[in-house]
């Protein structure tokens, strides 16, 4: 069901959304003021969710639809960066991984399996709690904090990878999380982040066709105004070492019901950057 034919107060609602006058005006503004790359809306939101993190079918249905492809990307590049061996049961063996917004641990998990000693961050408690109980369940041993990027950077740590998955279209401060990220990453390390494009198209299918008419997630869920561009990632990460290695786009096929890698960025995608060694 296009836009045009929701009900009159719901559509312009919607619509007023993507208007060039609400892109950036008031998000800028709390981007300057902020110190701190937590929304306290945000946590809250994912916090009450925090025991559905593992439920295939529930509010986090698409994150797992999703995992295949955005692990098929994860794996490849780091492969390839690390020169590892793709036959290995746990190629990883020896680097150290920071998930960041970790949520439940849908990618903390898989990244500990593939070898790597993994610390999850999350600024909602619960959603620590969460991903501790269910990595106790099946015997994973994960690093789990209740903590923000930049509590981690400040304090000096880094690691070899970096991710921050579905995460950066919530935080309060796009500027000092891309700062935070590049922080952490160890020189010859690399981050990957995915997120969502902020285009005409990524409006119509990722709030009015995601959250309004199939209502894959709840309503509200994202702000349209929130998403990034893949030139402005480039732009936060470039003046603090990071340099873009690959983006790809992630594609859904109504036909097979499922995500796969793509070139078409419009909507959603992910990035592959790379700090060089000393």
């Amino acid at each position: 069901m296009p836009a045009a034919i929701l009900p009159s107060r719901r559509r312009n609602y919607i619509l007023s959304l993507a208007r060039p006058s609400n892109i950036r005006g008031r998000s800028r503004t709390k981007r300057l003021m902020s110190d701190s790359t937590i929304d306290e809306t945000e946590v809250a939101r994912f916090a009450a969710l925090a025991d559905k993190w593992w439920d295939p079918g529930g509010d986090f249905k698409p994150l797992h639809r999703l995992a295949p492809a955005r692990l098929s990307f994860i794996r490849e590049h780091l492969l390839a960066h690390f020169g590892r061996d793709p036959r290995a049961a746990r190629p990883f063996d020896g680097l150290s991984l920071l998930d960041i917004g970790c949520g439940g641990g849908l990618a903390s998990e898989p990244m500990a399996r593939l070898g790597f000693q993994v610390t999850g961050v999350d600024a909602a408690g619960p959603n620590i709690q969460a991903a501790q109980r269910h990595a106790d369940e099946v015997g994973l041993t994960i690093n789990y904090r209740h903590a923000a990027a930049e509590d981690l950077a400040r304090a000096g740590e880094t690691f070899d990878v970096v991710l921050a998955l579905e995460i950066i279209e919530h935080v309060a401060s796009p500027g000092l999380f891309l700062e935070s990220v590049s922080a952490l990453v160890r020189p010859g390390g690399c981050a990957i982040l995915a997120t969502i494009n902020r285009t005409a198209k990524s409006f119509m299918l990722a709030i009015v066709g995601a959250e309004y008419l199939l209502r894959w997630i709840p309503r509200g869920t994202h702000d349209w105004r929130k998403f990034l561009r893949p030139s402005e990632i480039a732009r936060g990460l470039r003046p603090h070492g990071l340099s873009i290695g690959a983006l790809a786009g992630v594609t859904y096929s109504p036909a097979s019901d499922s995500w796969a890698l793509s070139q078409d960025h419009e909507v959603n995608y992910m990035i592959f950057a790379k700090k060089r060694a000393l």
